[in-house]
């Protein structure tokens, strides 16, 4: 159970009473004449994110007022009361009265708790929620834990944070679940014909390398995810300038995320054939660093000329995407954080992802509304496919324009998918600009909850 919830009788915790601007004149009627007065001289109007405690005759808090969003606004967050671990004092509370979603009230209410303490102390809130009747408490701590995880991976500086420490933070997973954990680095990738991986990781002392975790019954539908690990971009030879390298820390935000969904499937102990595939570089600059126009042969074969070293992600993820086709499974996952087209197109909120099989985009943007997990559906359009054309290889890896680059990347990416019966593509941000109820600033919990909710329906 996440630590967030407490066990404590619910009568003994201090009552959460939601309120909206509409509802405020109601709600403010039954309120202890002295209470009430209270509010009434703190000019409290019940508007979104607005916060009031109420003291009781004994001097203790007897309630708190939050208020929330209105039903008829233009929009309605869900996630409001995530901003109430940061504004209760210390104590045990309960939602009195049913916020516009409960469980997911409960579930912001544990990811609005969350801080990232690794280098320096932070004040972790010290407040319970005791959950209301009818909350599946390990299911929301399922989604809860899993998004610490990410966000802990991704908050975690360069430093440390390589594709070694990936590699750690993966086997102590498969380890803590019982599956398998193999592992392929530096030479030996070329040797077992991951080139492309290789040849974006070779420039870095840190050897680049394939994580590969197994989970399950081998009988079960077989789903594989796979994940851009690439634990800090420099851009390469084609170097980002600064402002754009400042976070690349997050640019594993793909791992990260696969690892936070690995991990919901395996407590979850859904009837899948799990595989975790995870390529792990850094792409840095040296003497030895891949250039623009070099040509390299991939590991399905496919000729690669390279138009622009900071368009990595997409080379490690399609010999990772070979491999994981050569197993033919029935769903094909993969996650990155690989352009900022999608964040010009849909900003960092919203993710696009990628599909041709149209019950599977019904059904993911159905959890994604579910969740409260956005994605939206964008086009693998095949009119742009051309663009990839090379005049020396079979396709080149970053086309000449700046027209629909997450569409192009995703159809480079395609390219490299055959023989999975189905096929997901997500071009994720994995973080958080600016803080938001439940989603503090830094490293984000993206997509996860909502494949996670699709997969707990197809194989639970």
């Amino acid at each position: 159970m996440h630590p967030v919830f407490a066990t404590a009788p619910a009568a003994s915790a201090i009552p959460i009473t939601f309120a909206t601007k509409a509802t405020w004149e109601a709600i403010s009627a039954g309120i202890p004449g002295e209470a009430r007065r209270f509010a009434l001289a703190n000019a409290f109007t019940a508007k979104p994110g607005a916060y009031l405690a109420l003291p009781g005759a004994d001097g203790k808090i007897a309630q708190i007022i939050f208020g929330l969003d209105d039903e008829s606004s233009r929009h309605c967050d869900p996630f409001r009361p995530g901003e109430l671990p940061g504004l209760l004092p210390p104590g045990v509370y309960r939602f009195a009265n049913a916020p516009h979603d409960t469980r997911l009230a409960t579930l912001a209410f544990a990811l609005g708790s969350y801080r990232f303490s690794r280098y320096r102390k932070s004040e972790m809130p010290d407040v319970g929620l005791v959950p209301s009747d009818g909350i599946d408490v390990a299911a929301i701590s399922r989604m809860a834990d899993a998004a610490t995880l990410a966000r802990d991976l991704i908050n975690t500086p360069s430093n440390d944070m390589g594709p070694e420490e990936l590699a750690i933070a993966a086997q102590q997973l498969a380890e803590r679940f019982g599956a398998g954990f193999n592992c392929i680095v530096g030479e030996d990738l070329k040797q077992q014909n991951f080139p492309l991986i290789y040849a974006v990781g070779m420039a870095s002392p840190r050897a680049p390398r394939l994580i590969d975790l197994n989970w399950g019954d081998p009988a079960h539908p077989k789903v594989t995810l796979v994940g851009k690990g690439v634990c800090f971009d420099s851009g390469g030879l084609d170097l980002k300038p600064s402002a754009g390298m400042l976070i690349m820390k997050k640019d594993m935000g793909g791992a990260a995320n696969v690892l936070a969904l690995a991990q919901m499937v395996m407590d979850a102990r859904l009837k899948v054939r799990l595989r975790v595939l995870i390529p792990a570089v850094e792409n840095a600059v040296s003497g030895n660093a891949f250039r623009p126009l070099d040509i390299f042969r991939s590991r399905k074969g496919t000729s690669v000329e390279i138009g622009n070293t900071d368009a990595e992600g997409r080379l490690v993820l399609a010999d990772a995407l070979a491999l994981a086709c050569e197993d033919k499974p029935d769903l094909l996952i993969d996650l990155g954080t690989l352009t900022g087209a999608a964040r010009v197109a849909l900003g960092p909120d919203l993710p696009p992802f990628y599909t041709n099989d149209e019950k599977l985009a019904l059904d993911l943007a159905r959890f994604a509304k579910q969740e409260n997990d956005p994605l939206w559906r964008l086009p693998l359009w095949p009119g742009y496919d051309a663009w990839l054309d090379s005049k020396v290889a079979d396709i080149n890896n970053a086309p000449s324009g700046t027209f629909a680059g997450s569409i192009t990347c995703a159809l480079f990416l395609q390219r490299f998918v055959e023989g999975a019966k189905t096929w997901l593509h997500v071009d994720i941000y994995g973080w958080t600009p600016s803080a938001k109820p439940a989603r503090p600033e830094g490293g984000e919990c993206q997509a996860a909850r909502a494949i996670f909710g699709l997969l707990g329906e197809r194989y639970g």
